[in-house]
């Protein structure tokens, strides 16, 4: 089987990767990585997903060596740093196949589920337990990871310097047009609309 992007065809059945017809040469757990991003081409990889299916059981946790082996690879494709293999900090990696696409469709709980633990030691510091409350109804939305990761930061760097210890409640709601993750850190509130487009 073969996968193109862009100059790039990875050939799983002469597991080669071949660059403007040139073969490129890979370690087999660059291959691996690379096949697993292509087959999942332009839909956000979970940390722990990569993990699994490329290390297997030989890392319990993220040590650092997905950012290793991307960097790596990147060099020796000439990849961008951001393009076509962009990284999400802490959530996961992308392999874009086509630089027109900007959105991507999330899953906005095991997003949210990722982002709490990405800040799972400023919630320690200051003795705040998060808690998830997203409507069952609402699984996917439509953006791109990177930017909704920023809008939550955003709001947790503000809400955070002045919160005291208790509970960090994230709850989701839906209207007619746009979609809601509504950030509650003892009673103070922040609410981020991300709004529906109509096709």
């Amino acid at each position: 089987m073969e996968y193109r992007f862009g100059n790039i065809v990875l050939n799983t059945e002469s597991h080669t990767i071949t660059q403007h017809r040139k073969k490129v040469n890979l370690t087999n757990i660059e291959f691996k990585l690379l096949l697993y991003l292509a087959q999942h081409a332009d839909k956000l990889c979970k940390r722990e997903d990569i993990l699994e299916n490329v290390w297997g059981q030989r890392f319990q946790y993220d040590t650092g060596t997905i950012d290793v082996h991307l960097h790596s690879l990147r060099r020796k494709l000439g990849f961008e740093r951001k393009h076509p293999i962009e990284s999400i900090r802490n959530i996961g990696v992308i392999l874009h196949t086509t630089s027109k696409k900007q959105f991507y469709s999330l899953n906005i709980q095991d997003f949210t589920i990722q982002w709490i633990k990405t800040h799972k030691i400023d919630f320690n510091n200051k003795q705040l337990i998060p808690k998830l409350h997203l409507d069952p109804f609402v699984s996917e939305i439509t953006i791109s990871p990177k930017d909704l990761h920023q809008m939550l930061d955003g709001i947790l760097n503000v809400l955070l310097p002045t919160s005291q210890p208790g509970i960090v409640s994230i709850k989701s709601h839906l209207s007619c047009t746009h979609f809601s993750l509504i950030l509650d850190i003892n009673g103070t509130i922040n609410e981020l609309k991300i709004p529906i487009n109509e096709q």
